[in-house]
């Protein structure tokens, strides 16, 4: 029995020993540092896109002259998103449904309110309340009748130089007498009063008889009619004093139906305004006389406006006048055409 005893204690320490052995030491704790990787840093974020600016458009449709719409292509070509714009846009030659849509704009809170008015009045309520909201308004093509505090800048064309300088020309010819039919734009706009004054003037004075003064509100057709009723009266004429390309081709097809020449040192004076290059090629045939420019370039002038006011700064100029010019049949060259010409 103790033999037995003996026998199963060493049973019992040898199997111990086993255990003991076969058992692995508890590793030591690694150092906090150690043990942990480091956090990554965390990832930088993109700089947020600056926000577009705000601008709301209301101008004339682009169907109602050449000038119209390479004017439209300008302010496409300059005030998009990509150009950092948020851009709405009114066309309408109808003052009061532009002043509905200014007000729109003024509601939606644009930024900007750039405006190509169909009449130069009636402004004033619309440019008080945009004041009010703190929205910014540029003239541009033309000018409105307002007090200039209700407008930061106007980027136009002066009209009644180019009535001046055209009834200028017209005067140089010297001839014997003149007998005027008179084809008006769009009745109230600063392009029709600028170029009707000067030669109203000359209505005024004696010096030019006015056969009539008809508005074609800048259409062709109706122009071709005004010359139609003209020629079927028989009442003599020498002169087509149109306010824009369109509506002296209406003309010029009237007389050409009729088989009345036109042009240099032909039976009836032409005269158009805007240069479409068109125009400017009839001047350089000789089918026409006379053509007024008319610039419509105004978009990246006020673009640079906005950009100066976005910045801080304070605008030096109130009026910005497109610089331009009456171009003769007698000396318009190719290069001019290519150069100062509208369209194709």
């Amino acid at each position: 029995m103790k033999k037995f005893v003996v026998m199963l204690l060493v049973a019992m320490l040898a199997l111990g020993m086993v255990a003991c052995a076969t058992t692995a030491p508890a590793a030591s704790a690694a150092p906090a540092a150690a043990a942990e990787a480091p956090a990554a840093a965390p990832a930088a974020e993109a700089p947020a896109a600056p926000a577009l600016i705000k601008v709301g458009i209301v101008n004339n449709p682009p169907a109602e002259s050449g000038y119209r719409a390479a004017n439209v292509a300008d302010f496409e070509k300059v005030f998009n998103e990509a150009n950092g714009y948020a851009v709405a846009t009114f066309y309408s030659l109808k003052n009061d449904e532009q002043l509905n849509a200014a007000t729109q704009f003024i509601t939606d809170g644009v930024d900007y309110l750039l405006i190509s008015a169909a009449a130069t009045d009636g402004w004033d309520a619309v440019l008080a309340s945009a004041k009010e909201a703190g929205i910014k308004v540029f003239l541009f093509d033309r000018m409105i009748n307002t007090d200039e505090s209700n407008y930061e800048a106007a980027v136009v064309s002066d009209m009644a130089n180019q009535g001046n300088t055209a009834v200028a020309w017209l005067k140089a010819e010297k001839l014997e007498s003149y007998k005027v039919i008179h084809i008006q734009g769009a009745m109230g706009s600063d392009a029709q009063i600028g170029r009707t004054a000067a030669l109203d003037a000359e209505f005024a004075a004696g010096t030019m008889t006015m056969v009539v003064q008809q508005t074609a509100t800048w259409d062709e057709a109706t122009a071709k009619q005004i010359v139609e009723s003209v020629i079927n009266s028989g009442e003599e004429f020498n002169v087509i004093y149109a306010e824009n390309d369109g509506m002296a081709k209406g003309a010029v097809a009237a007389l050409d139906e009729a088989g009345i020449t036109h042009g240099v040192d032909k039976a009836v004076i032409v005269m158009g305004f805007d240069c479409n290059r068109w125009a400017l090629r009839e001047l350089l045939a000789g089918n026409w006389n006379y053509n007024g420019q008319c610039s419509p370039f105004q978009a990246t002038v006020i673009a640079d406006m906005i950009q100066k006011l976005e910045a801080g700064e304070t605008l030096t100029e109130k009026k910005v006048i497109s610089e331009e010019r009456g171009f003769d049949a007698r000396t318009i060259t190719q290069a001019d055409i290519g150069n100062y010409g509208l369209g194709e």
